[in-house]
């Protein structure tokens, strides 16, 4: 698989080494961003159907009680195995020569989720880092080095709206104990925690993104959001990928620099994947969530 266009010319890896993410702007044009908010749009009709979180083999409805709206969905993991549209946009060829300038050329998947913040939702997300969901830790090594997220705006992500809240170099710390007993999606954020370990509350940046821009980051990089004040919703698209050698779970996505459609389902998170894979509803508030 050939270089499309020249990642360097919309990547700064030195900053993203230096600082743990980096943004990437205008990646999709309109028209493209509308064939993933049409999709987003048929997996929350999809979602109505369903009282709570429902799960189906990988495949996850998270459905939240709010305390502003209500019930509401706030993720579809594995959106892909319910949406072509999704399946195609999981390796996307750009998005996957960004991540190979990253990683390289073998590439398994460790995360595949469609996103909500609804609009006027309360709760946001607590301050955290992605590797607390990766687990068990067995099965992944050198985490900070061989694994990346990555986020495609299909709204505009503001304060507003609840954006992406990062602290700038707190990847560098290494895993840190957050709150690590709390619920992420509803948490709690504790500035004094946060200074205990060393990073100053007054650093956070907020992600400010158009439609079609990706945002990247470590999952070392201290991140979280706030609710939704406004009348808009903001969606996004979440995929994360890791190095194939230093992954023993996950979908593959990228082979010998081949992309991978998704086959026969795999271990990534659902631990019960072959124990329990017929459909049910499932009340569990630690559920894994990916960025915010």
């Amino acid at each position: 698989m050939g270089a499309i266009w020249d990642v360097r010319t919309v990547m700064d890896r030195e900053q993203y080494d230096r600082d743990g993410y980096c943004v990437l702007p205008g990646i999709y044009r309109e028209a493209e961003i509308a064939e993933l908010a049409e999709a987003a749009r048929v997996l929350w009709g999809e979602a109505q159907h369903h009282p709570r979180t429902f799960r189906h083999g990988n495949v996850l409805f998270r459905i939240d009680p709010d305390p502003s709206v209500g019930r509401s969905l706030r993720f579809v993991q594995w959106a892909a195995r319910v949406s072509d549209v999704c399946a195609r946009w999981r390796i996307e060829p750009r998005l996957l020569e960004i991540v190979r300038a990253l990683l390289g050329d073998d590439l398994k998947q460790i995360v595949n989720q469609m996103s909500w913040k609804p609009a006027g939702v309360s709760n946001g997300h607590a301050y955290h880092q992605d590797s607390r969901f990766r687990r068990p830790r067995s099965a992944y090594r050198d985490l900070g080095g061989c694994y990346v997220q990555t986020m495609i705006a299909i709204d505009r992500h503001a304060p507003q709206n609840g954006c992406l809240v990062v602290f700038p170099g707190s990847h560098r710390l290494g895993e840190l104990a957050l709150d690590p007993g709390g619920a992420v999606l509803g948490g709690r954020d504790d500035l004094a925690e946060l200074a205990a370990v060393g990073i100053d509350p007054a650093a956070a940046v907020a992600l400010e993104l158009e439609p079609g821009d990706v945002a990247l980051w470590s999952p070392y990089l201290v991140h979280g959001s706030g609710s939704n004040a406004s009348r808009d919703d903001r969606r996004a698209y979440l995929n994360s990928y890791v190095s194939a050698g230093a992954a023993d779970r996950g979908e593959w996505a990228l082979r010998d620099g081949i992309p991978c459609e998704l086959g026969a389902p795999v271990l990534v998170d659902y631990d019960a994947l072959f124990d329990r894979p017929e459909p049910h509803y499932v009340d569990d508030p630690t559920l894994a969530a990916a960025g915010g």
